[in-house]
């Protein structure tokens, strides 16, 4: 048995010991890669993002509720589907919602490999190009511009796939964690792998939007 004084005495020791040391505040600001999130090296045009990320907006609104904290639109598209579901721009995922810990399913399945077709309403702005040279990593399925408001977070849940993210729009309180690993994403044209498979969130605690360019690799 540990008397009361022992472990009072211990946990001085550890909190003057901690108190002597100055947590870290400048590697916060960088990506640092770790389990389930890495940076690839294929680098696009952080310039001509923003300007087709403005171009696009200029010919379709973003499909959500921004001010809850979530906004989309789509990139690519089933070959000739022109009207889209609510569920295309989200889709089966996994969850846990009570202390019961027990994984629950949302929404339905989306087969990822028959979003084949980059949307013709965007087809001549930079972010076709950006599609085709994906393209050519590996097999794109559903790719979306995906905003999240200021001080707001997603949901705690896995995807049956991975992602790419291409950070268009950013800040230093927009984070991405992936199980136990979170990081920055800069916005610099960087395109970053992040294995959704995983439990996630991505959260914006900053104080402007935060936009992506997101494509579902299928599995």
């Amino acid at each position: 048995m540990i008397l009361a004084n022992d472990t009072h005495a211990s946990d001085s020791a550890t909190l003057l010991n901690l108190l002597a040391s100055k947590p870290d505040t400048e590697s916060v600001a960088h990506f640092k890669p770790g389990p389930g999130i890495v940076k690839l090296d294929t680098q696009f045009d952080i310039v001509r993002l923003r300007e087709a990320l403005q171009e696009c907006l200029s010919r379709t609104d973003l499909k959500g509720d921004l001010a809850a904290g979530f906004g989309a639109f789509s990139l690519t598209r089933r070959p000739g589907v022109d009207v889209e579901t609510e569920n295309d721009l989200s889709g089966l995922f996994y969850t846990r919602v009570d202390d019961s810990y027990e994984e629950v399913e949302r929404e339905d399945v989306v087969d990822e490999s028959r979003f084949s077709e980059f949307v013709p309403t965007f087809a001549d702005t930079y972010f076709q190009q950006v599609w085709a040279s994906l393209c050519e990593i590996a097999p794109i399925g559903r790719m979306r511009v995906l905003s999240k408001g200021l001080y707001n977070c997603n949901s705690w849940h896995r995807d049956p796939e991975p992602r790419l993210h291409i950070p268009i729009i950013s800040n230093p309180g927009s984070l991405f964690v992936v199980n136990h690993h979170v990081t920055h994403l800069p916005a610099d044209g960087s395109v970053y792998f992040t294995d959704t498979r995983g439990y996630h969130t991505a959260l914006n605690g900053g104080e402007s939007n935060r936009v992506h360019i997101v494509a579902a690799l299928p599995v």
